[in-house]
């Protein structure tokens, strides 16, 4: 890799933050094919991990909390290694391939637009939860873990994957994989505002909860849009995952009514 794509990476209008520049960064050799194949890894570990530890499990008996932990945590982490693992061996790593550097401006970004997609993820729940009732308006790791006591570790590396972890790794796999393979097809950043949202939302596999999931995606895309980067878009998803995190975190250890 030469010097002057590098430069081309950090330097001129984009380092300040403006989005309507369209900045230079180093081509990379993985495209929507790259996406596809994280994607199908991320469902075939869900499947793998499941049978694998359920497989002894009476029907009817609920799940211990190590094989929730494990089938909440496993395929959601592998799926994301594989994305960065792809941007090595078929890019320039995901520090230029997926767009992540550190900026306060990013940081500010994700921040305010994460307290607006909490204000209207709240609000939107509430609605939804009028229309299809209480049992159905749950995520599913939500339902998972409703009137179940953890321990105290459990409970804590629960609440910080729901909080930290799990949005670092969608946001690699959506808004930085799949968003980079747009860039490399040549659409443009509304397309891939757009086509990442719907996949991200259609992609939980929670089809009663897709159209709350487009409404919660919205503010975390747009973050990755106005910023051209991805920690806007992790601030952001992790600052809407935070109530719903702790609320989790309190009703397991039974400092609050589930």
């Amino acid at each position: 890799m030469s010097d002057e794509p590098a430069r081309g990476a950090h330097g001129g209008n984009e380092a300040a933050g403006d989005p309507r520049t369209k900045p230079t960064w180093p081509s990379h050799r993985w495209g929507l094919g790259a996406f596809v194949f994280v994607e199908a890894v991320l469902l075939s570990s869900a499947a793998f991990v499941s049978v694998l530890l359920t497989g002894r499990i009476r029907p009817g008996e609920p799940l211990p909390m190590y094989i929730v932990l494990i089938g909440t945590i496993a395929p959601t982490v592998i799926a994301a290694s594989t994305a960065v693992l792809i941007t090595y061996l078929r890019g320039n790593g995901p520090l230029l391939d997926l767009r992540l550097s550190w900026r306060w401006s990013d940081v500010r970004v994700g921040v305010k637009l994460g307290l607006i997609g909490l204000v209207i993820t709240t609000i939107g729940a509430l609605v939804w939860t009028e229309v299809v009732g209480e049992d159905e308006a749950s995520s599913a790791v939500s339902a998972l873990v409703d009137n179940r006591e953890m321990s105290i570790g459990t409970a804590v590396l629960m609440f910080v994957y729901l909080w930290l972890v799990g949005p670092i790794c969608e946001e690699v796999i959506y808004r930085g994989m799949l968003w980079g393979a747009m860039e490399r097809l040549g659409w443009g950043r509304w397309a891939a505002f757009l086509l990442s949202t719907a996949v991200f939302a259609v992609s939980h596999l929670e089809p009663i909860r897709t159209t709350l999931l487009l409404l919660i995606a919205v503010p975390i895309g747009l973050a990755r849009l106005l910023t051209g980067r991805l920690l806007g878009s992790i601030v952001a998803h992790q600052m809407n995952n935070f109530l719903p995190a702790l609320a989790i975190l309190l009703t397991s250890l039974g400092a609050m009514p589930a």
